[in-house]
């Protein structure tokens, strides 16, 4: 049990990543008509240290919301160290009755300029809160894991989540917002899709990447130990992950944009892999215009998934005979699902990386 606990803790502190609001930005704007009058809930971001919170709040009369809804986890690495929604400001004096080890709620229904200088920013939200009028600010009674009842009960009240959830939690987190029917935009490893779970929904329309998918910047804690880890020029550490995207079921209008195909399928070019009876395509645009069989990409391929053109098949997770059954031992490197590809000139199989076995569909 205690070495579950200490894995348990170790989990939680390397899923600490802090979603720049720049990529925030980028990626909301193509949003905007759908989140107009609608409840948004971001339940894994305490507003001290989420720009999750900072992007809905500055912008919560420009996107016409109805409601925003933040909830945070405890204990946070960096709470009141990111946004200092009030300890930066020199103005205010800090809420005493703040809790600082326990998970809070933030309910936004109102954002106006509190202190007459024309503008809105964070100080009128701090004013706002610290006031208490037209807005809520009040502690959780448990640690704001997303599983909780009295998170669940918010997540009832949402429309749309837009978040960055626990990596390692990414599947359960899925699999929450699907069973209560909920609309989102949130951040998952890429690779989640080859899953078995995170796959079927995918193969269903169920969900679906959004626009910007290539690598991202991240902002660490301190603790983070990485040799990837960087100092940024404010001082604070940060890391870039590349496989890192947006899943949502909210409207999405380049995944219905056609792919053009120029490429002549030849045996030579497109070898077959070793244990299925797929082809190898190295990127999307060498798909071939004249096969209808099955065949295997990299997993970024989603990004330009179309599911009028494409059918998807399964992951090679799923989909790969093991090598064991098939070729002598000591001819590959490891057994288990994986696609193999002959190596010309060597005596083993060259092992690839996890690829989406696709379809063309017959118009």
């Amino acid at each position: 049990m205690a070495n579950k606990n200490l894995q348990s803790a170790k989990a939680a502190r390397y899923d600490e990543f802090y979603t720049q609001l720049a990529d925030i930005e980028k990626e909301l704007r193509y949003y905007k008509d759908q989140l107009k009058g609608k409840v948004i809930l971001c339940n894994c971001d305490d507003p001290y240290e989420s720009n999750f919170f900072r992007y809905f709040v500055l912008n919560f009369n420009v996107l016409g919301l109805k409601q925003l809804i933040t909830t945070s986890y405890t204990p946070s690495p960096v709470a009141n160290t990111q946004l200092a929604l009030i300890g930066d400001d020199k103005t205010l004096t800090e809420l005493k009755s703040r809790p600082k080890i326990t998970a809070n709620k933030f309910i936004i229904n109102e954002v106006r300029d509190m202190d007459g200088d024309g503008a809105f920013d964070l100080r009128d939200i701090a004013k706002q809160l610290k006031a208490n009028k037209n807005n809520e600010w009040t502690p959780l009674k448990g640690t704001g894991d997303f599983r909780s009842p009295e998170s669940v009960e918010l997540l009832k009240r949402a429309d749309i989540v837009v978040t960055n959830p626990p990596f390692s939690l990414f599947r359960e987190y899925m699999a929450q917002l699907v069973k209560h029917d909920k609309q989102f935009l949130i951040i998952g490893n890429v690779m989640s899709a080859t899953k078995k779970d995170i796959f079927q929904l995918m193969k269903e329309n169920k969900i679906w990447l959004g626009y910007n998918n290539s690598g991202k910047t991240y902002q660490v804690p301190d603790s983070y130990l990485n040799k990837n880890v960087f100092v940024g020029n404010d001082g604070k550490k940060y890391m870039k992950m590349g496989n890192t995207g947006w899943f949502t079921n909210l409207t999405v209008t380049k995944r219905h944009e056609e792919i053009p195909l120029f490429r002549k399928y030849t045996p030579s070019e497109y070898p077959t892999y070793i244990n299925y009876n797929a082809i190898e395509v190295n990127r999307y645009k060498e798909i071939p215009e004249d096969y209808y069989g099955e065949m295997g990409l990299s997993v970024t391929f989603l990004d330009k998934y179309n599911p009028e053109q494409f059918e998807l098949v399964g992951s090679s997770l799923q989909l790969g005979k093991r090598m064991s059954e098939i070729v002598p031992k000591g001819t590959y490197s490891i057994g288990g699902p994986r696609f193999y590809l002959a190596n010309p000139g060597g005596r083993t199989y060259k092992r690839l990386f996890d690829r989406i076995v696709i379809k063309r569909k017959i118009v």
